[in-house]
């Protein structure tokens, strides 16, 4: 698609959805794209995607979709799991003239340097990306903290959007080799923002928010729960 064409297709959707202007600030040049996709600019490639809010996230067989939720059913997290690798996404706000990414991955290779990693810039197949490994707190037992931070092998890759960035965290073995980081690559590029129109501050995450049938099948669980340690709080009690 030619950049003339997507860049009008993107402005007359900011337009449309009553985005003001930046005065006197040159819009940075937004290029042609296979993806992933402003919600302006989504091809009718036949995907099935899962509605989240802020993204939609790819339905491709083999992955499966971890939503995190806190305590007051609100998403905080969405990772695409195939085998033993993740594919953690988040988008953020951004301004309209510039990128955020350059910044970012200077932020990143400094953090995971003071925590015990290490990430080195490469050139990757969505443009500049960091490689290496950083420290992941161990998965608990049940009934106990978690244990000591492991090293893991991890990708960083991010794309800016038109007054949004997305970034997203691959680990595992897709984080080793071409071969077999090519399902959840494709699965990134497939990934389409909805930014909104509503102002906010430049980095702030973008809202994610459950599909009505997870939400309420959420509600179900966290409502089951309380009863079962209200039942158990019954049972068990005795003598002070």
């Amino acid at each position: 698609m030619p950049i003339g064409r997507r860049r009008n297709r993107i402005d007359r959707s900011l337009r449309e959805r009553g985005v003001p202007p930046e005065p006197q600030v040159r819009e940075r040049d937004v290029p042609a794209t296979e993806g992933p996709w402003d919600d302006a600019d989504v091809p009718d490639d036949g995907i099935p995607r899962i509605d989240l809010g802020c993204l939609r996230l790819p339905a491709v067989p083999g992955l499966e979709l971890r939503i995190d939720v806190n305590a007051q059913q609100q998403v905080v997290g969405a990772t695409l799991r195939q085998g033993e690798s993740l594919l953690q996404v988040s988008a953020f706000a951004a301004p309209r003239a510039t990128g955020i990414w350059d910044d970012v991955r200077t932020e990143l290779a400094r953090s995971a340097s003071g925590q015990g990693g290490s990430l080195t810039e490469v050139s990757g197949p969505f443009g500049p990306e960091l490689t290496g490994s950083v420290l992941i707190a161990a998965a608990p037992v049940a009934g106990s903290t978690p244990g000591a931070p492991v090293r893991r092998a991890a990708r960083f890759v991010g794309v800016d959007g038109p007054r949004w960035f997305l970034r997203g965290m691959i680990s595992g073995p897709a984080a080793e080799t071409p071969q077999a980081a090519a399902v959840l690559e494709a699965a990134f590029r497939a990934i389409v923002v909805v930014r909104g129109s509503q102002p906010m501050p430049v980095r702030d995450q973008l809202p994610l928010t459950l599909p009505p049938q997870a939400a309420e099948q959420v509600a179900r669980q966290q409502a089951a729960a309380r009863g079962g340690a209200a039942a158990g709080g019954t049972t068990s009690g005795g003598p002070a």
